[in-house]
Order: C-alpha cells, then structure tokens, then sequence
C-alpha cells in the first residue's frame, strides 16, 4: 500500500469546503470536482486542481473522498459512466464520507475490491464548526490495513476516528448518531420553549443545565442559534430527514422499534413542508415558540 500525498474532493458543499481546506493545510495535494463549480472557487484559489468529472480526478489521485447529498448521488459518483470504480487506478483509496445505506458501503466495497481498490466508508459528525475546527468524529468501516494507510488523510479532518468493523459499519454508526441527536433535538426545542413560556432568559437556563446531565452538543452548539432565531445551516434540514428516514428503514430491516425516531421526523417532514427544508437543523425551534 503506498503513501497518500494527492488527494481527490468530491462534494464542496457546507463541510467539505472546510474539510478540503484542513487536507491542504496539512500539505495534501488537492484535487476538486462539484457539481457547482463556483463551490470550489475559494479552493481552486488557494491552489486545488479543478476537474470537470468525478472520473478524470479519480484517475489522478491517490485517494478519492466523497461527500455529497444522497445516496442517489453517492450510486451515480461511483457506479455512473464516469463513476469512481471505472476509472481510478488499482491501488487508490476511495473514501464516501456521505451518510448514505450500509448495503450501499457493502456494495461499494465489493466492486471496488474486484478493481484492485480500496474502499471505505467514513461518515462524520461534528457540523459545520467540527469540520471548520478540523475536529469532526470520523466512524469507518472496511479493512483494517486500507483505514491505516488512509489514517493521516483522516487526522487532517477530525479527532476522534475509529474503525467500527467491516464495510457497512461506518454508516450504521452515523444512523446510529443520528438517531441519538433526533429525539435529543425535540428535547433541546421543548426546553427553550418551556423557558420561554415561563418567562425565563432560555440563554441564562443554558449556563445552568448544558453542563450538567441534560449536556450535549445540540444543547451547547444549537440552543445559542436557536434563541437567536439564527437558521444559517451547520447541517440541512433536508440532509438530516434523508438520515432519519435511512436510519429508519435500517430499523425497520432488523425488526426493532424506534418511537423517538419516528417522532422527531414527522416533525422535521412538517417543519421541511412550511417550507424550511433549506435552514439549519436547529430550525425546529420554530415549531415550538413564535420565533419567525
């Protein structure tokens, strides 16, 4: 297995433009492809090589990362005619930080294998500020000798980086997150608004319970945006119903139950049909007070 040194980015949205800008702060040779070109201009300008498809920057790097919107774009980005698999060298580490299907990774992984490639999947969690911080929790899945070779590219990008098991187990932990943060997210909301109702300063309640058991990152993180009626997106409210419902059919899939779940996305559903599906995820607050 070689040293890593040029590095493909696919995805310059909200957290890749940081995280393609921690790889070459860490002295990654940076290559970048998006679907909107001006996405990429702040990288372009501080020195990433542009390319017009996902195939020829996979045949010029040595590992490809990819971090795009749905799954439908993580199928089209690898499989597609100017897909991944059909164009980077044997030998190249390919990377899907997206949060996407475990069956996805599982696939990815196999046809990548029969190429001679090495495949992992990497989701993150940490938002906007993890990924600006270059702090962001970084949960794999796939081969042990490929997550070592691939190690230093994820220092450059987050912290707290573990290899959970085989392809397929990166992405079961995100859902995993996510399901963590959805019923948190009602809690934080149902709390500002109990603040609220009281007559309370909800930003002087905070000093008092985010350090106690009721802390969390959504409470320390998204509370403050909240009370500010700040919506600026961290992370897409759109983005996070996608995870929610992945989360939820993986459920499905192993018979269990998950009421929290359940609950906190019909509420992001009815918060995306007023239209809000854009803001951050911190926007359900305006479903519990007046804030506009």
């Amino acid at each position: 297995m070689g040293t890593i040194k040029k590095v493909g980015f696919i995805g310059t949205g909200v957290m890749g433009k940081s995280m393609s800008r921690n790889l070459m702060q860490a002295g990654f040779e940076l290559a970048v492809y998006t679907r909107t070109k001006a996405k990429a201009e702040e990288l372009i300008d501080a020195g990433a090589v542009w390319h017009d498809t996902p195939a020829s920057l996979a045949a010029s790097v040595d590992a490809v990362i990819t971090m795009v919107g749905y799954p439908s774009d993580v199928q089209e980005i690898y499989f597609g005619e100017n897909g991944i698999i059909h164009h980077a060298r044997p030998g190249t580490y390919v990377i899907d930080m997206t949060t996407a299907k475990p069956a996805l990774a599982e696939e990815i992984h196999s046809e990548a294998k029969d190429k001679g490639i090495y495949a992992l999947d990497a989701p993150v969690s940490g938002g906007d500020i993890g990924a600006q911080n270059g702090k962001l929790a970084i949960m794999v899945g796939g081969d042990a000798d490929a997550f070592q070779a691939v190690l230093p590219v994820f220092e450059a990008m987050g912290e707290n980086i573990i290899l959970q098991g085989p392809a397929g187990f990166g992405q079961h932990t995100k859902l995993i997150n996510q399901v963590t943060i959805a019923s948190n997210m009602v809690g934080v909301c149902e709390a500002i608004a109990y603040a609220e109702h009281a007559g309370m300063d909800p930003s002087k309640v905070l000093q008092s319970i985010t350090t106690g058991a009721a802390g969390s990152f959504s409470l320390s993180n998204l509370a403050p945006r909240m009370i500010k009626g700040d919506y600026d997106p961290g992370f897409y409210v759109k983005h996070f119903i996608k995870d929610m419902k992945l989360a939820l059919e993986a459920a499905n899939e192993m018979g269990m139950t998950t009421p929290g779940l359940e609950l906190s996305l019909s509420l992001y559903e009815r918060l995306a049909e007023n239209g809000d599906e854009d803001l951050g995820t911190q926007a359900l607050i305006k479903l519990f007070t007046k804030k506009a």
